[in-house]
């Protein structure tokens, strides 16, 4: 695998399955061969007191892992297992107990062009609409920093204005005091990282809403 960029897209009042035919005519037009579908999804688990949170979240391109992530509040911390882990997690249900309402998902077709990887994902939480991602992977490259211009020429291409210059702020997080995500190999995690920010986004709005109404 190489670097991925997650990209959220504006849906203008159409429903999801008209944002993705639309942006599907625009990645064929490009002359990108469709090759299947994909589906990430995540659900959350809080412990009983004191409360930590785990995101579990799934990537069919790498099916025999699960990604999970322990949230304590101050810090994140990842662990990649292979599936015994989610028969782990319903064991341990009197302790950790899952959040359904908000379990969430991206899903959709993904097409090849030359060296790019492109998913378009309609955002769904409860079965409810949320929102279009559109996640686009360079394969030769493994550091973001030496791929972003070329990527973000690619995304604005199809995507237009609603791509920024600037490289996606998940790539500005600091390692260390010399070091940025930006300049780090990448990894699948990076991916699953990136799709949790876009959830949470998600997942904090329909929050708003709710709390307004």
């Amino acid at each position: 695998m190489g670097v991925t960029v997650l990209q959220p897209y504006p849906v203008d009042n159409k429903s999801g399955a008209q944002t993705i035919e639309f942006l599907v005519k625009r990645v064929l037009a490009l002359g990108a061969v469709q090759v299947g579908h994909f589906l990430v999804d995540c659900e959350t688990y809080t412990s009983i007191p004191p409360t930590k949170t785990v995101h579990i979240l799934h990537n069919s391109e790498q099916p025999a892992s699960v990604f999970s992530i322990l949230d304590t509040g101050t810090k994140q911390i990842p662990l990649v297992t292979d599936g015994l882990f989610d028969l782990l997690m319903a064991r341990i249900s009197p302790v950790y107990t899952s959040k359904k309402q908000t379990k969430i998902e991206s899903k959709g077709p993904r097409f090849e062009f030359g060296d790019f990887l492109i998913k378009l994902g309609i955002v769904t939480m409860s079965q409810n609409f949320k929102g279009v991602l559109v996640e686009v992977e360079y394969r030769p490259c493994l550091i973001a920093a030496s791929c972003w211009e070329l990527m973000r020429e690619f995304l604005q291409g199809f995507l237009g204005s609603n791509v920024s210059n600037s490289i996606p702020a998940y790539f500005t997080q600091r390692i260390n005091i010399n070091h940025t995500k930006a300049n780090d190999i990448y990894q699948p995690i990076d991916t699953i990282n990136q799709y949790l920010e876009h959830f949470t986004n998600y997942r904090k709005q329909t929050s708003a809403i709710t709390a307004r109404t």
